[in-house]
């Protein structure tokens, strides 16, 4: 049973967006990496060139690795978000802001499919942090 207020139309073009979304962000990680014991990608450091000869190239190694951890932390939490949605249209909540109940406006999510709430939720949210 879906509470959503989306039509069906729309949590089908939501869900096809979430779908490309999630197939986009898994070859991206597949390419940085593999995936680790918990199923989870992990950078391949062996990709890396290492055996610098100087400080500048050991600074550059080191430049590198940081700039592929970042990379795959944003990754890693955008797969999550959207994974998170899909569960959200599979329990019928996808919509619905987590916070208050009230429909997420369709422009929020036309804007970022992945939002699980409101727009004043959200504000209301960060003004409190």
């Amino acid at each position: 049973m879906s509470n959503s207020p989306l039509t069906q139309e729309q949590l089908e073009y939501f869900k096809n967006r979430l779908l490309s979304d999630k197939k986009r962000l898994t070859e991206e990680l597949e390419h940085l990496g593999n995936k680790d014991k918990t199923g989870k990608f992990a950078v391949d450091y062996n990709k890396i060139e290492s055996g610098g000869s100087s400080d500048d190239d050991n600074a550059s190694e080191i430049s590198e690795m940081a700039d592929l951890v970042a990379i795959e932390e944003r990754l890693q939490k955008e797969l999550g978000d959207v994974n998170k949605a899909l569960k959200a249209m599979e329990d019928g909540t996808y919509g619905i802001c987590k916070y208050t109940g009230k429909p997420i406006d369709i422009r929020r999510l036309e804007a970022r499919p992945t939002s699980l709430t409101s727009v004043e939720a959200k504000k209301t949210l960060t003004q409190e942090l």
